[in-house]
């Protein structure tokens, strides 16, 4: 597996989401702790080196499911965790915090469930309004001086954040979505992240399922896979957007790459400073996906990747593009 840096971060360049450990996408069938651990087993053994997860994902079982998994193996992984979107005073799961108190307790937390003495990349899941980001950069710098905390990264950040936060605390990663469908962040982000020498991590790399060309009707979804809802699942959206998934297979097929390693390897042209997440508890999928690694793309492939058309509406709902800063 060749790597990617994140600042001075070293890391596989392909990684493992471990978001729907925690049941996120009900249409990969029952949570099962144990092939979850298993797939984290598999990245492993195929030289994956970077785990992500975050409390809030369950809350607290991906995080709980990854300390298993690595028990034993710690050294072999940079583990990410996120912090921010759990309140520890009270307010519980899904209120956003990033007071320093709350910092503090959310990475002991997250060390306890890990079995762990540091977390390697720690992350600010979505930004505070109510919280100057430089208060939060100065908490997580605490953090770091004690050896808690390894690096620094932020989550869903606007430029003006990134810079602020960045003056305070070195950031290493901002992790946002980054794929075939969703390019926006090439236009101001991407070349802010460079300037500061910052990586990004892309998450839903492979489009929430879409660009994996399994996908081919919303009705294959349970009632309470949250996709239903999303923009570019539903309608004339969603017909369009396939017309981007069936391209990637068809240039996938030239090369006998699947459709998420299309997608993958296409990301892998970006740059040595780009490691997407893939997630996943299965270990088929962890198999195929990190097995983008190989995929060579050639260059006028490449230009028929670039040359796609935009997805048809919002990456996300009102609601959670409401938590996006921007």
């Amino acid at each position: 597996m060749k790597h990617a840096h994140l600042g001075s971060l070293d890391v596989s360049r392909i990684g493992l989401g471990a978001m729907t450990m925690a049941g996120t996408y009900t249409t990969e069938g029952a949570v099962d702790d144990g092939e979850s651990i298993r797939t984290i087993h598999r990245a492993l053994d195929l030289g994956v080196t970077h785990i992500d997860t975050a409390e809030i994902y369950g809350p607290f079982h991906s995080e709980g499911v990854v300390g298993a998994a690595i028990r034993g193996r710690r050294d072999e992984v940079v583990v990410a965790t996120k912090f921010g979107l759990v309140s520890h005073s009270g307010g519980g799961p899904g209120v956003t915090d990033s007071s320093a108190a709350n910092i503090r307790a959310a990475v002991e937390g997250s060390l306890r469930r890990l079995g762990t003495d540091r977390i390697d990349l720690f992350y600010q899941h979505r930004v505070d309004r109510a919280v100057p980001i430089e208060e939060t950069a100065g908490a997580v710098a605490e953090l770091i001086a004690e050896g808690k905390v390894l690096h620094f990264g932020l989550s869903e950040a606007s430029p003006e954040t990134i810079r602020r936060a960045h003056a305070v605390q070195p950031v290493s990663a901002l992790q946002t979505e980054y794929s075939l469908w969703t390019r926006d962040v090439e236009d101001e982000i991407l070349p802010l992240l460079r300037e500061l020498g910052i990586g990004l991590v892309p998450y839903s790399p492979l489009g929430h399922g879409l660009l994996t060309g399994q996908v081919r009707t919303v009705d294959d979804f349970a009632d309470d896979d949250w996709r239903k809802t999303n923009p570019r699942f539903t309608g004339e959206n969603f017909s369009r957007n396939l017309r981007i998934v069936d391209e990637v297979r068809a240039i996938g097929a030239e090369s006998g790459a699947t459709s998420a390693q299309t997608a993958l390897a296409w990301l892998l042209t970006r740059g040595g400073d780009i490691a997407p997440i893939p997630g996943t508890r299965r270990v088929a999928r962890v198999e195929e996906n990190t097995a983008a690694d190989l995929v060579e793309l050639t260059a006028d492939q490449i230009d028929r990747l670039d040359a796609l058309e935009p997805a048809a509406g919002e990456r996300h709902d009102e609601v959670n593009m409401a938590s996006v800063d921007r």
